[in-house]
């Protein structure tokens, strides 16, 4: 059922007061998806896998039982990939490495060292 006209400019007003009150959380709603937070999961999991990596090769002459955890902490991060992967879906893999295909390593790391300096700054 569509909206009648005056619900229609009820909502844009509330929409303008939305931009003007809080332009940060318009702006972070609006450059998030769906995928968002689980592409954020693999990112962290396929770093915890290299971790694990070079964990288990660095300490492999020291102890085998530390390699071992090292191992461990890479079987972990595989399952915490695979599961955020899931929640994905074909969809969202899709929508997700595109997106990062568009955006680009440098653009990234751009907009995440951004969002760090406005959470961290300091009021005056």
């Amino acid at each position: 059922m569509p909206l009648s006209e005056e619900e229609q400019r009820i909502l844009q007003e509330i929409e303008q007061q939305l931009y003007a009150s809080d332009p940060g959380l318009v702006r972070e709603v609006s450059a998030t998806t769906i995928y968002t937070h689980a592409g954020r999961n693999l990112k962290w999991a396929t770093l915890g896998f290299v971790a694990g990596v070079v964990f288990m090769v660095v300490t492999l002459a020291a102890s085998p039982i530390l390699s071992f955890v090292g191992f461990l902490g890479m079987l972990a991060s595989a399952i915490f990939f695979e599961r955020n992967l899931r929640k994905m879906g074909r969809a969202g893999w899709q929508d997700w490495t595109q997106s990062m295909r568009r955006a680009g390593l440098g653009d990234q790391i751009g907009s995440a060292r951004r969002r760090l300096q406005e959470r961290f700054k300091r009021e005056e």
